[in-house]
């Protein structure tokens, strides 16, 4: 592995490795792709410590925890401090608000806070199934290291180049300002790709999405700060919506509200230059032969760790 270009200050890596993954059929945080069954997480992992990052907290299961531990901890051990947190469907939810009957994870920004007791230093989010490339985590881990305004971060990818050609796709589509901060992300849940367009499908009809748009793959780069407006934020979605057994609280809500409410600004980052990702079973294959040639071209060693 290369030195770690190690960062002024510490940054901390949140892994939301939570999901259910029913579209694909299996646990797909843990499954393998890379030539000695790496899962994609350990391409995530290993940016991350060679670009800097000083701590790891996973997100998970309380069904996948010790898988987890056992595949990870091993390889992190000494390289940085780790910390597992379970989201479970009852974790931060008042017991006005339990459903027995709900299954569903409450999303990405239940994941986020989720974490907050084990975060003080400015962190990356990222989804456990997701290959995001090297120049994404070192991207964040500069801006960090620079940054004096204090703006939290988003690194872009383009929409046209992160669909699936086999089925439709949930993305946050972001708008910029000329100076690079984000104005607005909008979770899309049901994008197509239907006759050369690229479409969201809505309850108020479709609508034709810029393939340019800045788009959030869930690679956000935050200050702790975050966190307290991320519960009171949370408490209020809880309000309105516990007892819609499908309603999920994402972090695109969290960081349009900041925006919004003038209380923190989001710097749109260079570094989205590779993505792939794993939706549907389909996918599998396409993803290994892609970290194959990754490896090819000497981006990773063919044995991470």
């Amino acid at each position: 592995m290369d030195t770690p270009n190690r960062t002024q200050k510490k940054v901390a890596l949140l892994v939301m490795a939570a999901g259910i993954g029913s579209r694909y059929g299996g646990i797909k945080q843990i499954d393998g792709f890379g030539p000695n069954g790496e899962t994609i997480m350990d391409y995530s992992l290993f940016d991350a410590v060679r670009a800097g990052f000083t701590k790891v907290v996973f997100i998970v299961r309380d069904e996948i925890l010790e898988t987890v531990k056992e595949k990870f901890l091993p390889k992190l051990q000494g390289k940085v401090e780790v910390e597992f947190v379970v989201q479970s469907i009852d974790k931060l939810i008042p017991p006005q608000y339990k459903n027995a009957e709900r299954t569903k994870p409450w999303g990405t920004g239940h994941a986020l806070l989720c974490a907050k007791d084990v975060i003080n230093e400015p962190f990356i989010a990222i989804n456990a199934d997701d290959f995001y490339g090297k120049d994404a985590f070192a991207s964040v881990a500069n801006y960090f290291k620079s940054d004096t305004t204090g703006a939290h971060a988003m690194v872009g990818f383009t929409l046209s180049k992160v669909l699936s050609e086999h089925g439709s796709v949930s993305r946050g589509v972001g708008e910029a300002d000329k100076d690079g901060y984000l104005q607005s992300v909008v979770e899309r849940t049901t994008i197509v790709q239907e006759n050369g367009k690229i479409i969201s499908r809505e309850k108020e009809g479709d609508r034709i999405l810029d393939p340019n748009a800045p788009t959030s793959m869930n690679f956000w780069g935050f200050h702790p700060e975050v966190f307290k407006l991320a519960a009171s934020m949370f408490d209020d979605f809880l309000k309105e919506y516990h007892s819609n057994l499908k309603s999920e609280f994402y972090i695109p809500l969290i960081v349009n509200e900041l925006i919004h409410r003038g209380i923190g600004k989001v710097k749109v980052l260079g570094g989205g230059n590779i993505w792939f990702g794993v939706t549907y079973k389909e996918d599998k294959e396409e993803v290994s032969s892609k970290i194959k040639a990754l490896i090819r071209q000497g981006d990773y060693p063919e044995k991470l760790w």
